[in-house]
C-alpha cells in the first residue's frame, strides 16, 4: 500500500503521495480519482531540468480545476513514473497536461494514471492499493 498524509485534527485531507517522475522524487502529488486528467506544472518541469522547448502543443481546454473558470493547457508531455514501494512497484509512461496555474502540489494524477497503474484510492484511510507483482 502507498500511504498518503493524514491530518486527524483538521478533518478530511486530500490523498497526497510521493512518487518518482523521470528519476526525480515528487513528494506532493495529489491523487484526484474524479479527474480525467494528469497535470504537471511548468515550474515543476523546469526544476526537474526538463527542456520546455520540447513540449508538444495542446489546444484542448479543461474545466473545473480552477473554480468558476476554464483553462487551456500549455502543452502535453509523456514522462516515466515509478509508483509503489521497493517490494511492489511499477513503472509506466504517463501523459500529462502541462498547465500554467499555481497549486501547492507538484503534480495531479487522475483516473488515466490510476487505471494504468491499476491502483485503487481509499480516501477513508488515505492509501492507494496496488496489486502485488506475480
Amino acid at each position: 500500500m502507498i500511504t498518503g498524509s493524514i491530518c486527524p485534527t483538521q478533518g478530511p485531507t486530500p490523498l497526497v503521495v510521493s512518487l518518482v517522475v523521470s528519476q526525480i522524487r515528487l513528494s506532493w502529488v495529489l491523487i484526484d480519482g474524479g479527474s480525467g486528467l494528469n497535470i504537471i506544472f511548468p515550474k515543476m518541469l523546469e526544476s526537474m531540468g526538463y527542456d520546455l522547448t520540447t513540449l508538444v502543443p495542446s489546444a484542448e481546454a479543461f474545466y473545473g480545476i480552477i473554480t468558476g473558470s476554464g483553462s487551456t493547457p500549455i502543452s502535453k508531455v509523456t514522462l516515466t513514473v515509478n509508483f509503489g514501494t521497493q517490494k511492489n512497484y511499477r513503472m509506466e509512461h504517463i501523459d500529462f497536461e502541462v498547465a500554467a496555474f499555481e497549486t501547492p502540489y507538484h503534480a495531479i494524477l487522475g483516473r488515466p494514471a490510476l487505471a494504468k497503474f491499476m491502483v485503487v484510492p481509499n480516501y477513508t484511510y488515505l492509501v492507494l492499493k496496488m496489486p502485488a507483482s506475480m
